[in-house]
């Protein structure tokens, strides 16, 4: 018989943690050798613990997945990181696996796909479903497609330099607009801001740099 997989569980419900144990516990080659309900106590744990499996929901108190994934990292912990949570947004997504993580799956997915997404990231694997990469693979690519074609008028014209009220002048819309579209296209690039979103969008051919007029 193979060896256990050591796991710990992160969630910062007590019956959340509770379905987990015993589902997982189901398996004879799994084997919970913790628990934990925030951040700062995951760090505390697989210090401790050393397991190899981190099953972590991203949204815990005092530090969020992300931040304990990106902590994780900082000190070369070899545990292995599945986020096991009910936040799908593509921020979320792209935060959590540019921190570290090998694997991402939605509560609510079957016990099988729990089971096998356990199994391939304890293992080195990658494991993430499919309505997921679809984030991902459009994050890498910087679809245009997830622009609207008014996104892409309001991004060009940013590109150029102008101004919010600039913008709306030129498209005929208001001001208010041209902040909501740009707010919208920050978050579909994953750009920190104006000059960020920029720069993404030239380097994914999304925009034509011109002189501004």
């Amino acid at each position: 018989m193979s060896a256990s997989i050591r796991i710990l569980v992160a969630d910062d419900h007590p019956i959340v943690r509770d379905g987990l144990r015993a589902v997982l516990e189901t398996q004879p080659d799994f084997l919970i050798v913790g628990e934990a309900a925030s951040g700062q106590e995951v760090l505390d744990r697989v210090a401790g613990l050393q397991p190899d499996l981190l099953l972590l929901d991203l949204e815990m108190p005092q530090l969020d997945g992300v931040q304990v994934l990106q902590a994780l990292a900082a000190r070369g912990s070899p545990v292995q990181a599945l986020v096991f949570t009910a936040y799908d947004t593509d921020e979320r997504v792209v935060q959590a696996m540019q921190a570290g993580a090998q694997g991402y799956l939605l509560k609510g997915a079957p016990r099988d796909e729990l089971f096998r997404a356990v199994r391939t990231v304890a293992g080195g694997g990658v494991w993430i479903q499919p309505q997921v990469a679809h984030k991902l693979v459009r994050h890498v690519r910087g679809d245009a497609a997830a622009l609207t074609p008014r996104e892409r008028e309001v991004l060009q014209l940013v590109a150029q330099g102008l101004a919010n009220k600039q913008i709306a002048a030129r498209l005929g819309i208001t001001e208010r607009t041209v902040k909501l579209h740009v707010s919208n296209i920050l978050g579909k690039l994953g750009a920190a801001n104006r000059t960020d979103a920029v720069t993404l969008a030239v380097q994914r051919g999304l925009v034509r740099l011109q002189p501004r007029e």
